[in-house]
């Protein structure tokens, strides 16, 4: 069945929320969001073990609260925002673990940089909305390496430790809107 007779499911950014987690000086977590994001899901049921995703982010969305910092994670450094505007994830596969539990794979794309990467997903079931709209809700999780995506900046403190840790949290509620 091709794409064009699949269901397309679409995100709702008002409802859906992207975030990530890294360690600093190996003592505390900066956490930080991507504020603009789309994506497009196409699948035959409602269970989405079908579905094929389509994912980007705007690198220059990235938000730690802290404009400096964001400056410098678009800077060439870390995500060179001008020469790669956007990270992409397209699935691969999903698979059911359980009743509401599944594994995502799929190609995470960063810095023109592509890796394979697998998320644990929860699945939060379908509803209609107050206004007739058909959503779904999904909880994902997920770890990165981001010097396998060209993300190698660092630098050591004074008593020899690191400042930005390699593994990168990845955390994303989403909700998708039935087209």
């Amino acid at each position: 069945m091709n794409q064009a007779e699949k269901t397309k499911w679409v995100i709702d950014p008002a409802h859906s929320e992207i975030h990530f987690k890294v360690k600093h000086l190996v003592i505390a977590n900066v956490t930080g969001s991507f504020d603009k994001f789309d994506a497009i899901v196409y699948a035959n049921g409602d269970d989405f073990t079908d579905a094929r995703i389509d994912f980007k982010a705007d690198v220059n969305s990235i938000n730690t609260n802290q404009p400096d910092r964001d400056n410098h994670l678009k800077s060439p450094d870390f995500f060179d925002a001008t020469n790669h505007p956007e990270l992409t994830f397209v699935s691969k596969s999903l698979r059911k673990k359980g009743d509401s539990s599944f594994v995502l794979n799929g190609d995470l794309t960063i810095r023109g940089t592509t890796k394979q990467v697998e998320m644990e997903g929860e699945f939060g079931g379908i509803v209609k909305d107050p206004y007739g709209n058909t959503k779904a809700g999904f909880e994902l999780t997920g770890k990165i390496n981001r010097k396998e995506f060209g993300l190698h900046w660092n630098a050591i403190t004074e008593a020899g430790g690191i400042v930005v840790a390699d593994e990168i949290k990845l955390m994303m509620n989403v909700e998708l809107v039935k087209s």
